[in-house]
């Protein structure tokens, strides 16, 4: 009698809550190098745009601004492109789109140009989300909650080598670099590109549930605009961790930059250590409730981000330590349990409409949160971090209702 797939792995990967890997490697490698192209993506497009190009920083951000909200409705149709093709061939096409956004990069000369370019990037990225969860689940179908974590982890290792090696290229060579950079980047998203397209997918099985009638079809959308209103303010933590941290930090606290810098260490070796290991041992099994669990600590952590901005504060940098740990044990319990969520909330969750709508949430965010966040600090160093704290209650009060797929012979709650 063969041994179950698990008991076959190594106790080591069973011990960090590791998928099961073999056969999977094209799969890791794109998924990380795809993430190699993001990491690389923001400080060259904009160092790029002002040292190479000479165009003044306020004129490159709105243009960038501008092509990346552009770019919004692209995740609407990468479901329905997904629904005809698969989510293989959308996450191939749209790392082929971001390369080619890049290589045009080298081609700019003013801001309409810049706002062009990153139309295409932006386009590709949010084609690529659209379709990634989905992804995961038909290449691996019986292990989609490790996955989510796994790759949760990817990304991080996959962002930070991506920003330091652009750190290390531009303190070696300088600016001049740029242009070498740039190309690589394109490659990148190339090579990801040609390690999706060789992938076997295999569909999830249906579950043969009867199909549903006009009555609950309307209670599964409504249960899913609520995970999408549920998932926003985890999206707003995600920027702000990007957009925030480095300005209050200098600005509001004195603090030299390297502290940004080394919070944002801290974060991705929590995350990228420890994802797999809580997600498998220690997050409680049932989506809602670690989605519940993680506002709860994502609450705690911008009251301590606040704590050094109060009048009379001292131990700056012991607040903002805690503050960024329980922000990335936070991180590691949303990010898994919302994506499983996304596709298992309803029967028609893995779907090209509702993973557009899903991901929808992620670009507004994305998009909003600079513009949102720097008002908040400069009225009041306080504001952001409790705009983000009340965003988080509001979600963890509403996470109860994230119930999955009515089973049968269960009545459906109200």
């Amino acid at each position: 009698m063969t041994a179950p797939a698990d008991a076959r792995r190594p106790r080591t990967a069973r011990r960090l809550g590791l998928p099961e890997l073999r056969g999977q490697g094209l799969f890791v490698t794109g998924n990380l190098i795809d993430s190699v192209g993001n990491g690389m993506l923001l400080p060259l497009g904009l160092l790029y745009c002002t040292e190479v190009l000479n165009l003044p920083l306020a004129r490159v951000g709105v243009a960038m601004t501008a092509g990346q909200a552009l770019a919004l409705p692209v995740t609407f149709l990468a479901g329905r492109l997904m629904d005809r093709v698969g989510p293989g061939r959308v996450v191939v096409w749209a790392n082929i789109l971001s390369a080619a956004g890049f290589a045009l990069f080298l081609c700019a000369r003013q801001p309409w140009h810049i706002a062009g370019v990153h139309l295409l990037v932006q386009a590709g990225i949010n084609m690529y989300f659209t379709a990634q969860r989905t992804l995961i689940i038909h290449v691996a179908p019986a292990e989609h909650r490790a996955w989510f974590a796994f790759t949760g982890s990817l990304r991080n290792i996959g962002l930070a080598a991506g920003a330091g090696a652009a750190a290390g290229a531009l303190s070696l060579f300088g600016t001049g670099a740029l242009r070498w950079l740039i190309a690589v980047d394109a490659a990148t998203y190339l090579l990801a590109a040609v390690c999706f397209a060789t992938l076997t997918l295999t569909p999830p099985k249906p579950d043969g549930a009867p199909p549903d009638d006009p009555v609950t079809r309307s209670g599964h959308t409504r249960r899913y605009l609520v995970l999408v209103a549920v998932n926003i303010p985890y999206v707003l933590a995600q920027a702000l961790l990007s957009v925030l941290v480095a300005v209050y930090t200098t600005r509001a606290l004195d603090l030299p930059a390297s502290a940004a810098s080394l919070l944002f260490a801290v974060n991705t070796l929590v995350v990228s250590a420890c994802s797999t290991v809580v997600t498998a041992h220690l997050a409680p099994k049932v989506p809602r409730r670690a989605v519940s669990t993680g506002y709860l600590i994502m609450t705690v952590g911008m009251g301590a981000f606040a704590l050094p901005a109060l009048p009379g504060a001292t131990a700056a940098w012991a607040a903002l330590v805690a503050a960024i740990v329980l922000f990335s044990v936070a991180e590691i319990l949303l990010g898994p349990a919302l994506s499983e969520l996304s596709v298992t909330l309803t029967p028609q969750a893995a779907g090209g409409f509702t993973q557009g709508l899903y991901q929808f949430s992620w670009a507004v965010g994305m998009v909003a949160a600079p513009a949102l966040f720097t008002l908040l600090l400069q009225t009041d160093p306080l504001l952001p971090w409790g705009f983000e704290a009340a965003a988080c209650l509001i979600a963890l009060f509403a996470a109860p209702a994230l119930t999955t797929a009515d089973r049968p012979g269960r009545r459906s709650p109200r």
